[in-house]
């Protein structure tokens, strides 16, 4: 997998340090996507513009898991930067570094 990641102002507000995770459900272990995780600290939300090959899922509602259903996370806009964001539920998902 080679995917380029997005240098801008928000990765260097965070450090620069930037990695690809590729992101499950933790119910049934179906891939979502891959999410581009600036900085340090805990996903709490992960920014719209930072996922990448989304495929089946649409990012403009609450991210539902295609395959069993659950409901994984909330649309909101993060208002301290004005970016659309979905807001994660605890235990909802499975992240992993991408290789």
């Amino acid at each position: 997998m080679k995917m380029k990641l997005i240098k801008d102002k928000y990765s260097a507000a965070r450090g620069g340090q930037s990695k690809l995770l590729d992101i499950c459900c933790d119910h049934c272990k179906k891939h979502l996507f891959y999410y581009q995780k600036d900085g340090p600290g805990a996903l709490k939300r992960m920014y719209i513009d930072r996922i990448c090959e989304f495929g089946e899922i649409g990012l403009d509602k609450d991210l539902v898991c295609p395959n069993c259903g659950r409901l994984l996370a909330i649309h909101i806009t993060f208002e301290k930067e004005n970016r659309p964001a979905l807001r994660l539920f605890v235990g909802a998902i499975i992240k992993k570094a991408a290789k």
